[in-house]
């Protein structure tokens, strides 16, 4: 059942990366809308979810926040790192930015879905009700997931079909993670710790290369309020999956 549930969150990522190819020519509307829904999905879904599993603190912080910071800090990192190995290398850049590491961002979010698909198995063995519960919000904000990979693989200047392909693997990580759960299960602490981790990472592109991205070219009020849709958007996913 948790697999055939994932194969919804597989048609729903395949939705949103479709809709990113399909708005090129409003590129700069399309990094807003990405950066708001980046946005909500790490303030009112991860960030919230990483506290509840992993609220514990450490020297007076919240693990989880300590994860978010670290996330965030990794991934400023890893870009610098992969930047200099490109120019170091020789190798060519987009505006400024390695290819490479639109690719590892990419990456991050196909492992990402995985992790929801390994939610939602957890979820149908506590019970049906459950299960559906949290299959709903995942397939629900997977929208964002196949729009978010898309778009940042395309943004750091990899090929189209560089992206179609992350955004293939970002649909099939759902129904592979929720098939996973047939065989284990992840501690509830240690599933909180990656969604703080996740969440820096994700905030990251988000302030530091998606946004700033978006107004740019393009510092018009479109752009923002294709941004802060994005973040109501992900408001209104998350009340419903509440109230549901």
């Amino acid at each position: 059942m948790a697999v055939f549930v994932a194969l919804g969150a597989f048609l729903m990522t395949l939705a949103g990366g479709w809709t990113a190819q399909r708005v090129t020519d409003r590129r700069h509307l399309v990094l807003g809308l990405a950066g708001g829904l980046m946005l909500g999905v790490v303030g009112l879904d991860l960030l919230p979810e990483a506290l509840n599993a992993a609220g514990e603190e450490v020297f007076g912080v919240p693990a989880a926040l300590l994860l978010f910071v670290a996330g965030f800090l990794l991934a400023h990192l890893v870009e610098r790192l992969l930047a200099a190995r490109q120019a170091a290398h020789g190798g060519e850049e987009h505006d400024g930015r390695a290819p490479e590491v639109g690719l590892t961002a990419a990456a991050a979010m196909v492992g990402h879905s995985a992790m929801d698909g390994v939610a939602i198995g957890a979820a149908f063995q506590v019970g049906g009700g459950m299960g559906l519960a949290v299959a709903l919000a995942v397939i629900a904000h997977d929208f964002a997931d196949g729009f978010n990979t898309y778009t940042i693989t395309s943004l750091y200047g990899n090929a189209r079909r560089k992206a179609i392909t992350m955004l293939f693997a970002d649909a099939v990580a759902p129904v592979i993670g929720a098939a996973s759960t047939l065989f284990f299960t992840i501690p509830e602490r240690a599933l909180g710790g990656y969604l703080g981790l996740f969440g820096g990472v994700l905030l990251y592109l988000a302030a530091a290369e998606i946004l700033p991205e978006a107004h740019h070219e393009h510092p018009a009020r479109s752009t923002l309020l294709c941004t802060i849709a994005g973040a109501g958007f992900i408001w209104l996913v998350v009340g419903l999956a509440g109230s549901g």
